[in-house]
């Protein structure tokens, strides 16, 4: 895609799944990437070779890319900041920031206790905001860049049992929409994709064939996504490809949304 060979990109949440799949993407793509991770330190290595592999298949030579691993709570202020200050001391600046990390807990609206539900909100929303504004200071300062969030159908669809994650995403369509107008005239542009049913370690029900069936019998396009689906929709809005695009959500869902009902199968 155009635009993202020597590109310096922040990806949270990246030790795995989605997160995992857009750093091999962008390795591929020709850019520098920093693999950011909570408490996987292996997995997020094991994601920095996934990335040599892919770039070296790429016939991109092998170092000529930086990357590095960089562990931080993006809910929590400081790390956030000392995250970007390592990251843009290592790479000599940013220009893409993916706002991937995320968490999801299931329990009944009237029960989950709330220290959970609060967990969620700060990781999925709170963490989201935090680095969005440090990217955009930096932003401000060295003429642009983008940010892509990643948020979920159910930004548009409620989930039953879910309420902590269903109110994240949809506050995180409200900070997109938000930024983007906000930083259009200073050439930043903020996106979001909407992952549907994806097999990921997040979604337990993908090792099981029974509850994948049915989740997949509501899917238009009768199955779930992938990983490297989503990851190819990120660095389309990453890349100059969508250099006219801001402010929106991409859904990546087989159709999911366009049931009038909003029905979905998704209640535990």
């Amino acid at each position: 895609m155009r635009g993202l060979q020597g590109k310096n990109v922040l990806i949270t949440g990246a030790s795995s799944g989605i997160g995992q799949a857009i750093a091999v993407r962008f390795a591929q793509e020709g850019a520098h990437v920093a693999v950011n991770y909570y408490k996987g330190e292996a997995e997020a290595k094991a994601t920095i070779e996934q990335m040599h592999a892919a770039s070296k298949a790429a016939g991109i030579a092998p170092g000529s890319l930086k990357d590095m691993t960089v562990q931080a709570n993006v809910a929590k202020e400081e790390d956030v900041a000392i995250m970007f200050d390592k990251v843009i001391s290592n790479f000599g600046g940013l220009d893409i920031l993916i706002n991937n990390a995320g968490m999801q807990i299931q329990g009944a609206s009237h029960e989950i206790p709330l220290d959970q539900f609060d967990r969620m909100i700060d990781i999925n929303m709170r963490g989201a905001f935090l680095c969005a504004r440090k990217a955009i200071a930096h932003f401000l300062d060295h003429g642009g860049g983008v940010i892509v969030n990643d948020s979920s159908v159910h930004e548009l669809i409620p989930r039953p049992e879910y309420v902590g994650y269903t109110m994240s995403k949809s506050g995180l369509r409200g900070m997109t929409r938000t930024l983007a107008l906000e930083y259009a005239r200073d050439n930043i542009r903020i996106n979001s994709f909407a992952p549907g049913a994806t097999l990921t370690p997040i979604n337990p029900w993908k090792d099981d064939p029974q509850r994948k069936a049915d989740i997949e019998s509501h899917i238009p396009m009768g199955r779930a996504g992938t990983s490297e689906e989503m990851a190819a929709v990120a660095a389309f809005l990453a890349s100059d490809d969508a250099a006219y695009i801001t402010g929106q959500t991409i859904f990546i869902d087989g159709g999911l949304t366009l049931f009038p009902s909003f029905r979905t199968p998704w209640t535990g």
